[in-house]
């Protein structure tokens, strides 16, 4: 019975640490650097109650030192696929229909567990299985992942008292429920953080989860599954499984309980499954809500009032963090004439001062890139770069596999406006500018609209507040996120809710309210308190005019 309506404020976000030198944080971090090293983790799948482990082991290297091996994770085949959906529909009901206070505690505790006992290990784990240097994991494997936790539970509540008008006799009201079935959560290699909110914020609102994390993030993502465990999520709400892409949407997209699928990844990999449920459409119990943050190419705009020092801080952060790996890293860069020579100094200049390395050493600005694949694909575009004649490479453009992936930081310069690397998305640190005529403003802004699908994350740079006006109107649609006098990446939970249109994916804004209606259906409910006895209104009853 509930006693009361329980209060859930505005949260602070998570404060970062900065793990410099002589701090405590460094030295636990290092500590648990070491730690994780020097064992082999075992990595079951968990399927309701169990813990399993088929036997079929997957290595888990880190990208930046792929002769150790972190341990193996065991993948699954389309029969645990079957059984993660029981699981999910077995506990269904008893998730359901629990409290919402004990449901938000559960993930308020595991956003402490993160902030206390297990940042270490969250950030461990993520620098180690994904490449990401201290900095980087601390804003994602930790902050942005507590964050997520506690705004979400804050959003939840609010909607929750959403309530619609009462006329006089009756009372109204809205019950929020969780979909009917299942939801199927497919999650990135690039960011812990979304591993971790895509199956917590369905769950949140009384779903029940099968989770699929992309294999290069299965290190982390096992580590964020024991701490919700920990905190007391109950068997079966949450499902995770490590079975390849076809087979899982093969199976959760022909069963009649999917409710929806919460996903970020590629466009292309959206767009099949978009195909796939419209296919099915009749097979299922409701419409399944479809919710994905895609690709992006993301542009940063400089106008000819820009200071060149901004423009080059915010392009080799933006572009460079995390080897380029962010949906919303700076891939695309349009510099004016008049401040191109300078622009394009400091970009070399801070490009040859980064250093490369492992995660272990906090002087390594720059790690590895996630996988071979990966590696062999953004080589590619480099090679290309350095035997066409539209293009010149003005920094970087080596790279070595023979002890991690790694690859330089590379700025090209394209000649053409459209050259391939101004159009496609590379996903690594590659970052191509194209000089314009510092009086073609306009039509710059025109180019920067039109050159490529996405509508992901973008930026304008300058000191001339018409320019930004005019550069926030005529892209209003070429990002969902647009920054002004800033890098394009750095999104932070209940300050810059985060989502894309176009290609980039549904818009429905991970770190807001948005997103969470999606994992809901609302029930209006209507109660009379004295109900009619007789079907005639009283315009049906005649008056003496008519010889009464």
């Amino acid at each position: 019975m509930n006693l009361g309506y329980f209060s859930y404020p505005l949260p602070a976000n998570e404060p970062v640490l900065t793990y410099g030198p002589g701090t405590a944080e460094r030295k636990a971090l290092k500590a648990s650097l070491k730690e994780l090293k020097s064992q082999q983790a075992d990595v079951p799948m968990y399927i309701g109650n169990k813990e399993v482990r088929t036997g079929k082991k997957v290595a888990i290297h880190p990208p930046h030192e792929i002769a150790h091996t972190l341990g193996h994770f065991h993948a699954g085949d389309e029969s645990h696929v079957h059984d993660a959906i029981n699981a999910a529909l077995e506990a269904k009901a008893s998730w359901a229909a629990m409290s919402w206070e004990n449901r938000a505690n559960i993930f308020l505790r595991a956003a402490d567990l993160i902030s206390t006992k297990y940042r270490m290990y969250m950030n461990g784990t993520t620098m180690l299985g994904q490449s990401k240097n201290a900095f980087q994991a601390e804003i994602d494997s930790a902050c942005e992942l507590i964050d997520f936790l506690r705004f979400n539970v804050h959003f939840l509540s609010e909607i929750y008292k959403q309530q619609p008008i009462s006329g006089a006799g009756m009372h109204n009201r809205l019950e929020w429920r969780p979909l009917e079935g299942f939801v199927l959560a497919v999650t990135p290699f690039n960011f812990t953080a979304i591993g971790g909110n895509l199956p917590t914020s369905a769950a949140m609102c009384g779903n029940v989860v099968v989770w699929k994390p992309a294999n290069t993030q299965v290190y982390s993502a096992q580590m964020f599954m024991r701490i919700l465990k920990e905190a007391g999520l109950p068997d079966g709400v949450i499902n995770l499984i490590y079975v390849d892409g076809p087979t899982i949407g093969k199976v959760c997209m022909s069963h009649r309980d999917f409710a929806g699928v919460h996903f970020t990844g590629s466009t292309g990999v959206f767009n099949q499954m978009w195909k796939t449920i419209g296919e099915n459409v009749a097979n299922y119990r409701s419409y399944p809500r479809i919710v994905g943050e895609t690709g992006g190419k993301d542009f940063v705009l400089a106008h000819r009032s820009a200071d060149a020092d901004v423009v080059a801080t915010a392009l080799l952060r933006g572009a460079f963090e995390f080897q380029g790996q962010k949906c919303s890293a700076a891939s695309r860069a349009y510099i004016p004439s008049n401040i191109a020579t300078a622009v394009k100094q400091k970009l070399v200049d801070g490009v040859k001062s980064f250093k490369m390395g492992t995660v272990e050493d906090f002087g390594n600005f720059v790690n590895a890139v996630i996988d071979e694949k990966s590696f062999k694909s953004i080589a590619k575009y480099i090679d290309n770069a350095k035997k066409d004649a539209n293009a010149e490479i003005l920094v970087g453009g080596n790279y070595d596999m023979s002890k991690g992936y790694f690859i330089d930081a590379t700025v090209i310069e394209a000649k053409d406006p459209k050259y391939v690397s101004m159009c496609e998305e590379i996903f690594g640190p590659v970052l191509t500018i194209y000089v314009y005529d510092e009086n073609k403003f306009e039509e710059t802004l025109e180019l920067v609209d039109t050159t490529s699908p996405y509508a992901l994350t973008g930026a304008v740079i300058a000191q001339d507040r018409y320019a930004v006006e005019l550069a926030t109107e005529k892209l209003r649609n070429a990002a969902g996120n647009f920054y002004i006098n800033d890098k394009p990446t750095g999104a932070v939970v209940g300050q810059q809710p985060f989502g894309g249109a176009r290609a980039s994916g549904t818009n429905d804004k991970a770190g807001s309210q948005l997103n969470l209606y999606r994992w809901l259906s609302a029930r209006t409910i209507k109660e009379t308190f004295n109900p009619p006895t007789d079907f005639k209104y009283p315009f049906l009853y005649p008056g003496e005019s008519e010889g009464e």
